[in-house]
Parts: structure tokens; sequence; C-alpha cells
């Protein structure tokens, strides 16, 4: 059971993590994280993040603590200003606690914890990931990526690579992360963006984004090794823990694609509310969860039979998304 801090009158968090967890959501539009019970499918709060604002998030390993990087009021690649901090919020109490500083504008994005409970954030304009102790949020040390625009991030489940899509070069950049360096750099297409790995990290997915393609990289030889069509280009990914179906948002189609990974083509397609951006896979690989930026909303997709459900009601411009798992 998902245990907070002081919130025995908090009938709803109670129930819902009863039910093995929350979805916390980045209302960009709104400067705050929403916090969704995924029983009633509804967002019973929405906290201020203090900045302009948060893309991406991630909960802490015991649902206790959201991290949000402030990126700044722009778009990757894009004129704005250079966000130059991350907000800790306590998910139970619903306000933030904690703030590290980067010291100077780095558009600090997309945060992933590595198995050993290390904090990783991509540092876009320094070109680097930043490595941050989440106890006593201190920036511990860099990897630096080689590229402009590393704009995602994901980690094996060893913790010893990495991934970066990178944006503007189009390219995604090898990491060794005890090593803390760049170890390849793999070109893929005139821009590209978001990047996922197979549940058994030999497989990572990055979008074309002047093609309605995806990439298929073998991770054990650092290259392409294939291309999926898609009816349209594509966006944020995520794989299923059985190794079978990758979903891919397909924001200018409204829809979600089902790629099976044996076959390597699109199985199915969802629709879903309008430009749709981030995937997330609850835990019980039941439900897919899908951030719709222009509506506003959650699409909910059931798997396996790859329904859309009723969508949940967000904040402005939702984009990322993460859980927060019980204990």
């Amino acid at each position: 059971m998902l245990r907070f801090v002081l919130i025995a009158c908090l009938g709803t968090f109670a129930a819902s993590a009863a039910s093995g967890g929350w979805l916390i959501v980045a209302n960009k539009g709104d400067e705050t994280v929403g916090i969704i019970d995924p029983g009633t499918g509804r967002q019973v709060a929405a906290v201020a993040e203090g900045g302009t604002t948060a893309h991406e998030l991630i909960a802490s390993p015991d649902g206790r603590f959201a991290y949000a990087p402030i990126y700044g009021n722009s778009g990757v690649g894009k004129p704005g200003t250079d966000g130059s901090k991350m907000v800790v919020i306590d998910l139970a109490g619903r306000k933030v606690v904690r703030e590290l500083n980067f010291a100077h504008g780095v558009r600090p994005h997309c945060p992933v914890f590595g198995p050993d409970g290390t904090l990783y954030v991509t540092t876009e304009l320094d070109q680097t990931i930043s490595v941050i102790d989440p106890k006593t949020l201190k920036i511990v040390g860099t990897i630096p990526t080689g590229q402009k625009e590393s704009h995602m991030l994901a980690i094996t489940r060893d913790g010893r690579r990495g991934y970066t899509a990178n944006v503007g070069p189009g390219t995604v950049s090898v990491l060794d992360i005890p090593g803390r360096k760049t170890i390849a750099v793999i070109p893929i297409s005139a821009e590209t963006q978001r990047i996922s790995l197979s549940a058994d990290d030999s497989m990572a997915f990055t979008s074309d984004q002047r093609s309605p393609r995806l990439a298929v990289i073998d991770t054990a030889a650092n290259r392409v090794k294939t291309w999926v069509t898609l009816p349209a280009p594509g966006y944020g990914t995520a794989a299923t823990r059985d190794g079978r179906w990758l979903l891919v948002a397909m924001p200018k189609a409204n829809q979600v694609a089902v790629v099976d990974l044996h076959a390597m083509k699109v199985a199915a397609t969802v629709d879903v509310p309008r430009a749709p951006q981030e995937v997330l896979i609850r835990p019980d690989q039941r439900v897919a969860y899908v951030s719709c930026d222009a509506s506003g909303e959650v699409a909910v997709i059931s798997i396996p039979d790859w329904k859309a459900q009723t969508p949940i009601h967000a904040g402005k411009t939702v984009d990322g998304l993460a859980w927060a798992a019980g204990i």
C-alpha cells in the first residue's frame, strides 16, 4: 500500500493508494503538476510548480515525491527563456518542498531514475545529463552527450547504458552511465523526437519528425536495424513488458499506433483526443495513458484489446506523465 504522511483526512488519497498508485501529469499551460486518481479517472489536485514550466516529471521510487525540471517558456530549439531549476513536490502535502538550482540556464527537461536510485536529468543547453543525488538534491556529476538538444533520456534496467534523443541534430547518443561518457552517436533523420526502450533493452525506439516512420535501434550494434512505417509522424512511445507491443503517439493524426514488435508493423490504431504526446503504460500492463496536449486530456487505452476508454480531464497543455507507485 502506498504510504503518505499526514493525510489521514484525505479520503481520496487513501482510496487511490489502495488501488496501487497515482498518475501524475505535467500541465504545461497551467504551470502545475496534476495528481490523478486512476480509480475514478479524475484529477484530484493541481500543485503550482512555482516556475514556467515543467514539461516532464518523475516520481520517486517510494511514490512520495515528484521531481519536475522547469524547462522554460519555449519548445526545444526555439527562442525563449532558459530554465535553471528543478522543483520537488510532496505529493501528499500537495506543495513544493525543495528546489535544485542549476546556477545558470540549462533547459532541464527529462528526469529518469536509475536502478540504484540516482536521478538523471537532461540539461540541454550544456549538452549533458546531470547526475543528481535525490536525497541531498546535489549535482554529483555530468555525462556529456556530444550533441545539441538532448531532449529525452532512456536508461537500461541495469543502469549501464543511456540513450538520448537529440532533436535538431536528428541523432541518438549512447551513454556509458558508470563511465560518464558518450560511446556512440547514431544518425537517425533530419529531426528526431522522444526515445524509449524495449522490455529487454535490446531495442531503442525514436520517431522521425520529417517522415511517418519509426527507427528501431539495435542496442547491441548501436545502429538502426529497421524502420517501421507509420500512418503519420510519431512522437512518444512505450513498450509493453511482454515485449510484443509498442504504442506510438501520432500528434498530427490524433491517434496512437500499436506496433507489433514481432512483425515490425502497425497492427492497429486508436483514436484519441487532439495532439497526443507521451505514452505511459500502467505497471499492471492493463492500461496505457496518453497525454493529449491540445485537448488538456489524458487518453485511456485498454490493453490488449486497444479500446479507447473515457479520457481524463487534466490541465492545460498536459504533457509529461509518470506513475507514483506504492510500497
